[in-house]
């Protein structure tokens, strides 16, 4: 059959009728209402599906050329995606900029207040989710076919607020007044099965197979979201899966009267994509997550094959057609359902199969933590997904009879390797076995993950694991959000970096122009009075716009040690007021959180706590003047983070050195003009090597003194007692003086850093306070310092999430770029 020709994915530039005339159809036909009537929600709708229309053709036109090409697709399975607002992403994707702005000023209506409706879509939590969605803006703009799959959380991570100062968490109804970026598919709803049993049975052919005897099912409906590329045509697809009931509703039940019975079965099938990780203290959490896991992945396998991929396709070419990327473990348990697909539904050989799919997948690793290596429980996984626990032995038996060939009589080392252990299945191993390549996300990560994680992995299998550092999409992050700097840039050096981040090594020279310098300090102030603002309006607070403006947002973890940054205000507070330290030499600085606990991690709560009452005391004491000030915003996010980020003097990078796996707030803070104070963790260490040790505020130990610490019995109290600074910094919070004299209140934190302390934070805070330092001493030269903050913009293109997925494309998942002509 002849090929149609390969579809055009350009499309001609609207002009501002144009534009205003599609803003009113929709608004009074898809809105129903006129102008004069609208609301604000209304006209952001209207705003947001006359966008879109720009982007359609386009997504139409993608799908169509990757039909008849049959390229290979990058299907990037991932639990979150931290996506940030659409409307802004679609406006510089079209390059509408202009057009909108003078269309809606036509019509008395301001694009920033309209921008303002969006709310951020509630689907990820942090560093693996905004990852996710920086990846898959990337793919589309190198034009590589690539579908992203997921949940649709209907009520995404948690909603933060502070209550004198702890954390409490909300609901996110981000999806109550409507998501025109979303296009549901119910016609093309999948089936997903639980429970039950299997049995074995002889085919028509007399050979013996395994059947699924599932007990229950919900459906997953597909909503499907654009991901355009950056003004090159390409549209590809995030395709996000929610949960609904077989058989939502029971009329009969309903009309004998009992109404909650009626729609048991929908309640239940809707939980599973109602929140981002539950909580998972409890049994039945635990199951809740296992069901969303096999939930989304289930339907995105099953997706790929049988409404994808043409119907007559011979699968025994599959690797030719898709590779599945593991982001994390959390989707792992994909790797028996594909064997589960190609053995009992297709009728391949267990050999066959297993080749195949050992093609199809590919992991990566995004931890050091053994706690954070997902298990399952082997009564959990047989209970729930009784044939892939069979197929997962399966697959462990086969592995480990390689294993023992290679390593005869070496049982403790089968032991240590064997994907089922004694209760649990260990996801990691899994992936390991079934991906064509493991890759960890910083140079330092990728070897620890190969001589610490799976140190017997890697020398089983030593081509399989290779580094990708991760990246950041400039679009995002530099463009959308600090559109000054975006301009200064441009000015400089023109548009291409915007595409090709390596082009920002031509702002070098500049960092010895003093006009440039000025100009980039003047960026700086700009974006410092835009945070004040937006802080204010969004939460009362008010911030100094006039001091260093050190950074540190992350997710509250103690390996993050945002406890060390605590006791460094806390010291400083503790001299200012004992008289140790005049305030006038005291560096002005404003100290910015920004962090959500998950909601069963008390010690994690127990921090946030102390931030906020640390602040809440510091900034009242008229003693300090206003020279210090701790600021913490509730519920931080990416539209948030696109304010905050710009306005960073300093980026607090401050894990406890092997802990961390790279950090990609790091990256951002630093191609926004932030210098860095961190450890040689993660991708710490690429930065300094790019920018210079002159342009890094290096501190603390490095990975093999911390193991040498921890082997020869590490004592916090020890540096408590030898360090009058810590020990009058802990004093102080064990006293109560920021608990209103209660002692009890902050015990946990304190007990924990004196008799526990499991990433060294006492071990690292003399050489901590010792960085902090020399940070007050190159602040004071504004000179300086602005030379360096711009060479580490200019040195820091290497970060771009699009070098990322070029690597990712050449070394792993061997896909090219496919465009329109």
């Amino acid at each position: 059959m002849p090929q149609r020709p390969v579809a055009d994915l350009t499309a001609p530039r609207q002009s501002v009728e144009g534009f205003v005339g599609e803003f009113m159809r929709e608004l009074n036909y898809g809105q129903g209402v006129s102008l004069n009537r609208s609301s604000l929600n209304d006209q952001y709708l209207a705003l947001a599906r006359a966008v879109r229309h720009r982007l359609q053709s386009r997504w139409m036109a993608a799908l169509a050329m990757q039909r008849d090409l049959q390229a290979k697709t990058v299907c990037y399975l991932s639990a979150e995606y931290l996506l940030g607002r659409q409307l802004d992403n679609a406006i510089l994707a079209t390059d509408m900029d202009d057009i909108v702005e003078e269309g809606l000023g036509q019509l008395g209506i301001s694009l920033s207040t309209l921008r303002a409706q969006e709310i951020e879509p509630g689907l990820g939590n942090g560093g693996l989710g905004r990852l996710a969605a920086c990846f898959v803006d990337s793919l589309a703009t190198m034009s590589v076919p690539c579908i992203g799959y997921g949940i649709r959380y209907e009520y995404g991570i948690f909603r933060q607020s502070f209550e004198d100062g702890w954390q409490r968490e909300e609901s996110d109804p981000w999806l109550e007044l409507g998501n025109p970026w979303e296009f549901p598919h119910p016609e093309d709803a999948v089936t997903v099965r639980f429970g039950g049993t299997t049995e074995t049975f002889e085919d028509e052919d007399g050979v013996t197979r395994t059947r699924w005897l599932s007990d229950w099912d919900v459906k997953g409906v597909p909503y499907n979201y654009m991901v355009p590329g950056y003004r090159n045509g390409r549209v590809n697809t995030l395709r996000l899966w929610s949960a609904k009931a077989t058989r939502g509703f029971n009329l009969d039940v309903f009309n004998a009267g009992d109404y909650v019975e009626a729609v048991r079965g929908q309640t239940f099938a809707e939980t599973i994509s109602m929140v981002l990780y539950p909580e998972d203290s409890t049994p039945q959490g635990k199951e809740l997550r296992l069901q969303q896991q096999y939930f989304f992945v289930a339907c995105s396998v099953h997706n790929f094959i049988n409404q994808v991929l043409p119907r007559d396709f011979d699968l025994r070419l599959l690797p030719d057609r898709v590779i599945f990327q593991l982001n994390d473990t959390h989707p792992v348990i994909a790797v028996p359902e594909l064997m589960r697909i190609l053995v009992d539904e297709k009728g391949f050989e267990w050999d066959e199969a297993w080749e195949i799919t050992q093609k199809c997948f590919a992991y990566t690793c995004h931890t050091l933590l053994p706690e954070a290596l997902e298990e399952w429980s082997v009564d959990l996984l047989g209970r729930l997904l009784p044939r892939h626990l069979e197929i997962i032995r399966k697959i462990n038996d086969h592995f480990l009879e390689q294993v023992a060939a290679q390593f005869p009589g070496d049982d403790v080392r089968l032991h240590r390797m064997s994907i089922v252990g004694d209760h649990t299945v260990r996801m990691a191993y899994l992936a390991t076995v079934a991906g064509a390549k493991v890759n960890g996300v910083a140079e330092l990560h990728s070897q620890l993950l190969r001589d610490k994680v799976l140190p017997d992995f890697s020398e089983f299998f030593p081509d399989k694991f290779i580094n990708v550092t991760n990246g950041v999409t400039p679009r995002r992050f530099v463009r959308l959000a600090n559109r000054s700097l975006s301009t200064l840039i441009t000015e400089a050096i023109g548009p291409g970096w915007i595409t090709d981040l390596d082009r920002l090594k031509e702002l070098e020279p500049l960092a010895d122009d003093a006009a440039f310098r000025e100009r980039f300090r003047q960026v700086k102030r700009h974006n410092k009075l835009s945070l004040a603002k937006t802080l204010k309006s969004r939460d009362g607070i008010v911030m100094p716009t006039d001091a260093l403006v050190d950074v540190m947002v992350k997710r509250l973890h103690e390996y993050k040690r945002q406890t060390l940054k605590v006791l460094h205000i806390v010291t400083l507070y503790e001299q200012v007021v004992s008289g140790q330290l005049a305030i006038e030499d005291v560096t002005p600085r404003v100290f910015v959180f920004g962090a959500k606990a998950a909601p069963g991690y008390q010690m994690a709560k127990q921090i946030i706590g102390l931030i906020n009452a640390v602040g809440r005391t510091v900034n009242a004491d008229p003693r300090i003047e206003g020279r210090l000030t701790v600021v913490f915003p509730p519920n931080y996010n990416v539209t948030l983070a696109e304010k905050l980020i710009p306005a960073a003097d300093l980026s607090e990078q401050i894990s406890l050195a092997g802990k961390e796996a790279s950090g990609t707030g790091n990256m951002k803070l630093a191609l926004n003009g932030a210098l860095t104070i961190g450890t040689d963790d993660g991708a710490n260490i690429e930065i300094r090597r790019l920018v210079g040790d002159d342009n890094f505020f290096l501190f603390g130990m490095v990975e093999p003194e911390v193991e040498a610490l921890i082997a020869s019995g590490y004592r916090p109290e020890s540096f408590y007692e030898k360090d009058p600074r810590l020990h009058a910094a802990i004093d102080l919070i064990a006293s109560g003086a920021f608990s209103g004299g209660d002692r009890s209140v902050f015990e946990p934190v304190v007990s924990n850093l004196l008799h526990e302390d499991r990433f060294l934070a006492l071990a690292d805070y003399a050489a901590y306070l010792e960085a902090q330092e020399r940070v007050d001493v190159a602040y004071l030269d504004a000179e300086a310092w602005s030379r360096s903050t711009i060479l580490n913009v200019a040195r820091s293109g290497f970060f771009s999430s699009d070098r990322a997925m070029r690597e990712y494309t050449r070394r792993i998942w061997h896909t090219q770029p496919v465009s329109g002509s």
